[in-house]
């Protein structure tokens, strides 16, 4: 009996070392990150802001020990550098890779015009305080455009309505401010929007029948909403609709209403004869 039992305890002692030599490898080789082929990154070896133009003193290379690079980035400063100057679009960090869709092309001048995708044209809306998200729509957001106007009724007064001419619209620029990194809202007079060719067609045909107004969207939504006109009635103003008279009757309570100041009418009966008099009314 004491026989089998220590072959059992020297059994289990085997099988713990084994199970702790194993997990010990398999801690290891989580922890230590495989080898790979080394290579180098280009990034700004100082804080860049829009416009700045690329130069070997203020980018730099770095290791970069992945197996590939990010999309649009640049693993020398000659690479960078050798088809011409490039100027930055958005600003950059200190260490920070220097990206083919923040900087211009070879030769190319940061301006508006370079930040514009491919097939988009800038258009820019008039806004106030409040038809401009009160300063907080800034440049990288994306909003939806409203048109208000008034349109007439058959019968009554005008009525207000509102449409959205346009959704997920991104804001290129307030006034001539157009850094994506600007915290601060600002109170914009101005604001220039990335559109298709149709679609800056309809802002400036709206601007000229109407008022245009943003409405600020969620950061990330891409799906579109349902829209609808929106009119008085949804605001429940009830519609106004005046009491048209006939023209006869019109003309018989003209003829009876009595005159202003008029007085009243007075019947003297003298035998058989009555005679009636006016009397002034007296404005003591």
């Amino acid at each position: 009996m004491r026989k089998t039992n220590l072959i059992v305890l020297i059994a289990a002692i085997v099988m713990g070392g084994v199970a702790a030599f194993m997990a010990r490898n398999l801690i290891a080789s989580q922890a230590v990150p495989p080898a790979g082929p080394e290579g180098t990154i280009v990034v700004a070896s100082a804080p860049l802001t829009f416009g700045s133009p690329l130069t070997s003193e203020n980018t730099t290379e770095i290791s970069w020990a992945a197996g590939r690079l990010p999309e649009g980035a640049y693993a020398t400063k000659e690479a960078l550098l050798k088809d011409g100057k490039r100027a930055v679009l958005a600003p950059v960090a200190r260490d920070e890779p220097i990206l083919k869709n923040k900087i211009t092309g070879p030769g190319q001048r940061a301006s508006l015009s370079a930040l514009l995708d491919e097939g988009k044209r800038a258009v820019t809306v008039r806004v106030d305080d409040v038809r401009g998200v009160a300063g907080f729509v800034l440049p990288g957001d994306r909003v939806d455009v409203v048109l208000i106007r008034t349109l007439p009724r058959p019968s009554g007064p005008p009525e207000s309505v509102s449409d959205v001419l346009l959704q997920h619209v991104k804001v290129l620029a307030i006034d001539q401010l157009l850094n994506e990194r600007q915290e601060a809202p600002t109170v914009a007079k101005a604001v220039t929007l990335e559109v298709e060719t149709d679609q800056a067609q309809k802002v400036l045909l709206a601007t000229n029948i109407g008022k245009l107004s943003l409405i600020l969207r969620q950061a990330g939504e891409q799906e579109a909403s349902s829209v609808r006109r929106v009119t008085e009635t949804d605001l429940g103003i009830t519609d106004y609709r005046p009491v048209i008279l006939p023209v006869n009757a019109a003309a018989a309570m003209a003829q009876e209403a009595p005159a202003p100041n008029a007085g009243s009418v007075v019947e003297v009966v003298r035998g058989t004869r009555s005679e009636k008099y006016n009397v002034a009314r007296s404005n003591e």
